[in-house]
């Protein structure tokens, strides 16, 4: 029987990512068609470009790859979603051509602590500019959304790779 050999190189890892047209929505609901239309990670590959950037990960965390942004020729620019028990982000993380860590940021996503669920979706528009809005709620029978504490961030992908807000 033949076996089939798994590329954990960066570049088998980049292709994963699949490459979308901007601009790109990351909701709650978007997850269902990134874990079906992508292929998952494979352990080591997770092992060794993505556990380096987070923290506080368990046994029960999963990652789905999401998109490549475009047009990126000095570097990479990856969108992935890390879930875990009420904590879910979609998060943007730069590297370099060869593989190494630029910067990253958490874009969007859902968090809840025992009192306030926190919700965040954005938009990454053509211009590479990251629209975060952000609101949360405390009386979660009804879903009530407190305005006072809703905010929105833009954030803007650099050509250097650099994520600035």
């Amino acid at each position: 029987m033949k076996s089939l050999k798994i590329d954990n190189s960066f570049e088998g890892f980049l292709e994963f990512f699949p490459e979308e047209k901007l601009p790109l929505s990351f909701t709650e609901e978007n997850v269902l068609a990134f874990s079906t239309n992508n292929r998952p990670l494979s352990i080591p590959m997770i092992q060794r470009f993505i556990l380096p950037l987070e923290a506080g990960i368990d046994d029960l965390t999963e990652f789905i790859p999401c998109v490549k942004i475009p047009d990126t020729s000095n570097f990479h620019a990856l969108i992935y979603w890390r879930g875990g028990l009420m904590d879910s982000q979609y998060v943007l993380v730069t590297y370099t051509n060869q593989g190494d860590i630029i910067d990253k940021k958490v874009i969007g996503g859902t968090f809840y602590d025992g009192e306030i669920l926190t919700k965040s979706v954005s938009i990454m528009k053509e211009d590479w500019t990251i629209q975060v809005l952000t609101g949360q709620a405390s009386d979660l029978k009804n879903l009530t959304y407190d305005a006072a504490a809703s905010k929105a961030v833009i954030l803007e992908l650099m050509p250097d790779g650099e994520i600035n807000d």
